[in-house]
């Protein structure tokens, strides 16, 4: 269920994308496709614009909506394995103590035979 919702959220996401990007803010969106007069022979200008600000509400909806439904699926399912480790404690560990070198053996006195 996760892996079909996370699909489609990415396609959507993908396409609202590519909608955004096809729009032109002086309302001759599309006009540069379809050969030599543009877009017009299918529809206006106003139509084309209308039509992708109408699929781009479309697909920002399903949008919030795909991101909500991933949101409450994810909120009740805490996978142990695949955890952060930002999430787990860090354990303390305490340096081993450094080995202090034996002290080098002092030569004895030679002993004065009497």
């Amino acid at each position: 269920m996760s892996t079909v919702l996370l699909v489609i959220h990415l396609l959507v996401a993908i396409f609202l994308v590519a909608l955004i990007l096809m729009q032109r803010s002086g309302g001759g969106a599309l006009s540069g496709l379809g050969g030599g007069s543009g877009a017009g022979n299918f529809m206006t200008a106003r139509g084309t614009g209308n039509l992708l600000t109408r699929l781009t509400a479309i697909m920002a909806t399903l949008f919030f909506l795909t991101s909500l439904s991933l949101s409450l699926y994810y909120k009740n399912h805490t996978n142990t394995e695949s955890r952060s480790l930002l999430d787990t404690p860090a354990v303390e560990t305490q340096a081993p103590a450094p080995v202090q070198p034996a002290a080098p053996a002092v030569p004895a006195a030679p002993v004065a035979e009497q």
